[in-house]
């Protein structure tokens, strides 16, 4: 039997995100990392490597694949109460103590994952977009590991899932560069961005860095895609009223229109000690976001427990407009024009269908 490093080096393909330097060693740029990565070495993410002076990418296959509701990712400025066909592969460029997907996220870098290897599915990007045709789906996400080391696959991905209407969206760290930004760019139509901490410290015993984070955040944002970001409030990481108020005022600054989604922390993997967030925290979160200067912020996780902070809210004359439970649309107000039906204000999001590129769209298969 091939080991799991094996059985993901036999799925893999060139990269474009890197570029060749003497003695073949190769530069990658998919994350902010930017490794350098010599002849029969792995990335940080551990599943990048260069082969004899070529980088190798993951290629042709998902170790997840499920059609989740839209606010599941979370997305609530996107197409509401539609579904997304979410796909995951494996590996990520960070090594965060709380991390729910650790399973799929921490291959190759923890031993307790060596089982991951059963999840490993063979398939194609034409096989990923009829699915998704098929489920019914309005939009299809990378997510579940850290889609911006798999960039590649994705946008092969979304090329086919853009020809037939579909949207497109990332749910990543955020720990970018401007050259993968820039590739990514053409093929996506959103992304979710965790802002995990607003201190430097804390970003590095994560394994990333705070101004990578910030400076995603605010190009993501300067290229028009649809930019919603989370901070999952972890009781003695980042939840201090000053570290959230800086949190919030950073999103103010580039766009009051941004929405923020404090979620709650639960036990899991390498910080099953710490207390889960109690709902009173989060509230407390969600309310500095507001003061800070955000139109619309959301808590997440304690679905019936933080009063009115699933429903998006007109910031205008305070209508509600689309109620949720969980991950669940209840109602819908906007007029056709995405306009509060009380005041006629505007309310930013994607709120319409992409319509199919003209010509005819590639062959699903």
């Amino acid at each position: 039997m091939p080991s799991l490093a094996e059985e993901l080096d036999s799925l893999t393909a060139e990269g474009v995100l890197f570029e060749r330097l003497p003695d073949q060693a190769v530069r990658c740029f998919a994350c902010g990392h930017n490794c350098l990565i010599r002849p029969g070495r792995r990335g940080i993410c551990k599943v990048r490597f260069n082969s004899g002076g070529v980088l190798r990418v993951p290629h042709g296959y998902v170790a997840s694949l499920q059609n989740d509701p839209v606010e599941k990712k979370p997305f609530f400025h996107l197409l509401p109460g539609s579904h997304a066909l979410t796909f995951g592969m494996l590996g990520c460029d960070f090594h965060c103590g709380y991390c729910q997907n650790w399973l799929t996220s921490q291959a190759l870098r923890d031993p307790a994952c060596d089982g991951v290897g059963a999840y490993i599915h063979p398939i194609s990007a034409e096989q990923v977009a009829a699915a998704a045709v098929r489920s019914g789906a309005a939009i299809v996400v990378s997510s579940y590991n850290e889609p911006l080391i798999t960039t590649e696959w994705a946008v092969e991905i979304f090329r086919l899932a853009r020809a037939h209407g579909l949207k497109t969206a990332f749910v990543s760290n955020g720990s970018a560069t401007p050259r993968g930004l820039d590739y990514l760019h053409p093929h996506l139509d959103a992304i979710k961005i965790d802002l995990k901490a607003m201190r430097d410290r804390t970003y590095r015993q994560l394994g990333g860095t705070l101004e990578a984070t910030l400076s995603a955040i605010r190009s993501a944002h300067a290229m028009g895609l649809w930019v919603e970001v989370v901070t999952l409030v972890v009781p003695g990481l980042n939840d201090s009223p000053e570290e959230l108020m800086d949190a919030g005022r950073f999103l103010a600054g580039v766009s009051p229109d941004i929405p923020w989604h404090v979620t709650a922390f639960h036990s899991d993997y390498r910080m099953s000690d710490t207390p889960s967030t109690s709902a009173a925290t989060l509230l407390r979160a969600a309310e500095i976001g507001q003061e800070a200067g955000l139109r619309f912020v959301y808590a997440g996780n304690l679905p019936g427990s933080v009063n009115n902070y699933e429903t998006t809210s007109c910031p205008n004359c305070h209508r509600r407009l689309i109620e949720r439970r969980g991950f669940f649309v209840l109602s819908n107000s906007l007029t056709p024009d995405d306009c509060c039906p009380g005041c006629g204000l505007h309310i930013p999001g994607v709120w319409k269908p992409q319509p199919a590129q003209a010509g005819r769209p590639e062959s699903l298969g």
